[in-house]
C-alpha cells in the first residue's frame, strides 16, 4: 500500500473493491469508489455531502441503481493530491480529496447539489478532519494555484541547483583536500536536503518544472566559464549552494513553514562550512609549519630568549608561550619579550590560554585547552587575523574544533607520558592515526615527543609535532630541533 494515502483511502479501496468483486462485470467502477466512500456516515466525504443537504440515503441508492459506470482513472489518486497541494498544501491523499477528484471524473451526483466547486467550497473553510479518520491536515497558508505554481516550480529549481553545488563541494573536499571530515560534512547536508526536499510532495514539483520555457537559460556571463583552480570552482559553487538555499527557503514558506525552517538551519551550516573550507591558506606560515616547541623560562636551561633563537634557527617555526606560575602583569612583560624575540628570530609566536595577553602584546595567535574559553569566545577578544589553536583528546573535539569555532590548527594527543603536563589518560598513536585519517587542518601531535619517538608519531600519519623539554632542557636546542626537524621530513 503506498505511504501516502491515509487509513480512510485504504478502506474505501478495499469496499469499491469488494462491490466490482460482488457484481461479477468488472473491475471497479466510479460508482463503486462513491458508494465506498459514502459507506460510513461518519466519514467525511458522508458528512461532507449531508452538508450540502443531500439525503445519503437517496445518493446511495442513486448510485447502486444507475450508478456512474464510467471507468476509474488511472490518475484518480494524482488528481485527488494535486487537490490537496492546493487546498491544505498538503500531498497526502485522503477520502475527501478523492472524492473530489471522482466528481471531477464523472459529475455523477450534481442532481445532489453535490458538485466539485460545493465541495471544495466547504473543504476551504472546514479546519480539520474527522478525529482519527484521516492524517491531520497542514495548518499551512492556502495559497492561490497559480502561486502554488510558480513557487513549486521555483522549489524544484533551487533544490536541483543546491543539490549539484553540494555534489561539486563534496567532490573538492573528497578528492583534492583527501579530507574526510568536511567531506563527511557535506554528505551529512545533502542527505538532510534531500530528505527535507522529499518531504514536499513530489507531483507539484515536477509538474510545475518547465525548462524549455525557462529564460534564464539563454542569458550567459562570460565569468561562469572562467576557473582558475579547484578551490575557485569550490568557493563559486559554496556561494551557489547558499543563494539556492535562501530561495528555497523564501518560496518553501508559500507552501510549507516546516519546510522553511529546515532550510534555514541548511543555509545556517553552510557558513560554518566556509569557514572551515577557506580559512585554510595552502603554503601560509602556518600550514608550512612542522615544528612547534612550548616554552616557558623556567624550564629552559639557559635563558628563553637564547633558547628561542637557537630553536628557531634549528628549525622551529612556532613558539608557544606557556607560563603558568607569572602574574598577569608578569606574564604580560614576558609576552611582550617573547613578541619581540619570535620576530628576530621569524617564527610564529602563539600564547597559551590567554586570548587578552595574546591580544596586548601582538602575538600571531593563541592556543586553548578544553576548559579554556571556547573559539567563538576566544576570536572575539583577539580578532579575526590571529591563529587560534585548540588541544584535543577526542576525534569528536577535533569536530567542535572545527565545524563549532573554526579553530586554525588542533593538537593532538596527549600522545606519550609528559615531563610537563600529566595526564590521566593518553589516547597515543591510535589517536593520531585517526585525526590524520580525519582532516587536513593543521594538526600537531603533542604530548611527551622527543627524537627517540617521533618517528612514530610520523608513521602513523602525522607529519606536524609540538614538544616541549626535547627543546627547553636540551643542551644544544639547535641540534635538538634539527634532529626532530630532520625526522618530520619536508
Amino acid at each position: 500500500m503506498r505511504s501516502d494515502l491515509s487509513p480512510g483511502v485504504e478502506r474505501a479501496q478495499a469496499h469499491a473493491a469488494a462491490l466490482a468483486a460482488k457484481r461479477g462485470d468488472g473491475p471497479a467502477t466510479l460508482a463503486d469508489w462513491l458508494l465506498a466512500l459514502l459507506h460510513d456516515d461518519e466519514a467525511k466525504p458522508a458528512t461532507l455531502v449531508a452538508s450540502l443537504g443531500a439525503d445519503l440515503d437517496a445518493v446511495r441508492a442513486s448510485l447502486a441503481s444507475a450508478g456512474s459506470p464510467e471507468a476509474v482513472p488511472a490518475n484518480l489518486y494524482a488528481v485527488a493530491r494535486q487537490k490537496g497541494l492546493l487546498l491544505r498544501s498538503d500531498g497526502t491523499v485522503t477520502t475527501d480529496l478523492v472524492l473530489l477528484a471522482c466528481l471531477e471524473a464523472a459529475d455523477a451526483l450534481a442532481d445532489f447539489g453535490v458538485t466539485v466547486a460545493a465541495v471544495e467550497g466547504l473543504l476551504t473553510t472546514v479546519a480539520t478532519d474527522s478525529p482519527g479518520e484521516e492524517f491531520a491536515p497542514a495548518e499551512f497558508h492556502v495559497p492561490e494555484p497559480t502561486e502554488a505554481v510558480q513557487a513549486a516550480r521555483i522549489i524544484d529549481v533551487n533544490a536541483n541547483r543546491a543539490r549539484e553545488s553540494l555534489r561539486v563541494l563534496d567532490d573538492y573536499c573528497r578528492f583534492a583536500l583527501n579530507d574526510k571530515l568536511l567531506t563527511g560534512e557535506l554528505k551529512r547536508l545533502r542527505h538532510d536536503l534531500v530528505e527535507a526536499v522529499n518531504a514536499l510532495p513530489a507531483g507539484p514539483l515536477l509538474a510545475a518544472r518547465d525548462t524549455a520555457h525557462d529564460v534564464g537559460t539563454a542569458v550567459e556571463v562570460p565569468s561562469e566559464y572562467q576557473r582558475a583552480t579547484p578551490a575557485q570552482v569550490a568557493r563559486v559553487n559554496l556561494a551557489r549552494l547558499q543563494e539556492s538555499l535562501r530561495s528555497l527557503e523564501e518560496y518553501g514558506k508559500v507552501l510549507d513553514d516546516r519546510f522553511a525552517r529546515r532550510v534555514e538551519g541548511l543555509r545556517y551550516a553552510t557558513y560554518t562550512l566556509e569557514r572551515a573550507l577557506f580559512t585554510r591558506t595552502p603554503g601560509d606560515r602556518l600550514h608550512r609549519a612542522k615544528l612547534y616547541a612550548l616554552l616557558a623560562g623556567s624550564q629552559c636551561v639557559a635563558s628563553l630568549e637564547w633558547t628561542i633563537a637557537e630553536a628557531a634557527d634549528g628549525g622551529v617555526n612556532i613558539i608557544q608561550l606557556r607560563e603558568k606560575a607569572l602574574s598577569d602583569r608578569e606574564l604580560l612583560a614576558r609576552a611582550h619579550d617573547v613578541r619581540r624575540w619570535t620576530l628576530a628570530a621569524g617564527v610564529l609566536f602563539v600564547v597559551n590560554d590567554r586570548p587578552d595577553i595574546a591580544a596586548l602584546c601582538g602575538a600571531d595567535g593563541v592556543h586553548l585547552g578544553q576548559d579554556d574559553l571556547d573559539v567563538s569566545q576566544a576570536r572575539r577578544v583577539v580578532g579575526p587575523n590571529v591563529l587560534i589553536g585548540v588541544s584535543t583528546h577526542t576525534a569528536d573535539q577535533v569536530r567542535r574544533a572545527i565545524f563549532d569555532g573554526g579553530a586554525d590548527y588542533v593538537g593532538v594527543g596527549p600522545t606519550f607520558p609528559s615531563m610537563t603536563k600529566p595526564f590521566a589518560a593518553y589516547p597515543g598513536l591510535d589517536f593520531v592515526r585517526e585525526v590524520a585519517a580525519l582532516t587536513t587542518l593543521p594538526a600537531f601531535a603533542l604530548g611527551g615527543i622527543d627524537a627517540s619517538n617521533v618517528a612514530s608519531v610520523v608513521a602513523a600519519g602525522l607529519s606536524r609535532v609540538a614538544v616541549s623539554s626535547a627543546i627547553a632542557t636540551a643542551e644544544d636546542p639547535k641540534s635538538a630541533a634539527r634532529q626532530l626537524r630532520s625526522a618530520l621530513g619536508r
